[in-house]
């Protein structure tokens, strides 16, 4: 039969040890960071924004089955969250444009480490520029 007293000292002891209020803290921070970055289009928004601004219609090209409707609600959330920068023109037609913010270059590292894991870091059709963005060179 097993003992699981020593178990729930154990447990019990670590509990106290470290800060509950650290950790709830840091588990708020890290659901904060992937309601930012979650979603099905977030990310390859900005993905195709890391390499260079775009306009609206060559995004919506780019993301083969996003909606226009969707595109502007994702890019809105992007925005709002200071991710994304919209620049729109005074011209006719009115010309929009869609750049990553400093903020945002900051994921470059998180990035990378997804295309370290998927395996594509080491492609020979993508290169790594020098402030740290990957480019496709197909």
């Amino acid at each position: 039969m097993i003992n699981h007293s020593s178990m729930k000292k154990h447990t019990k002891q670590r509990a106290r040890a470290g800060s509950n209020s650290e950790c709830t803290t840091l588990r708020l921070e890290v659901r904060n960071a992937l309601g930012i970055l979650t979603g099905k289009w977030k990310l390859e928004i900005l993905w195709l924004l890391n390499e260079r601004l775009h306009r609206f219609g060559e995004l919506r090209r780019a993301i083969p089955g996003i909606t226009q409707h969707m595109l502007t609600a994702k890019l809105r959330e992007l925005e709002t969250d200071g991710l994304v920068r919209r620049t729109v023109y005074p011209e006719v037609p009115p010309r929009v444009e869609y750049e990553m913010t400093s903020k945002a270059r900051r994921l470059n590292p998180v990035f990378h480490a997804i295309l370290t894991w998927a395996g594509k870091a080491s492609d020979p059709r993508r290169s790594q520029t020098s402030d740290g963005a990957f480019r496709s060179l197909s």
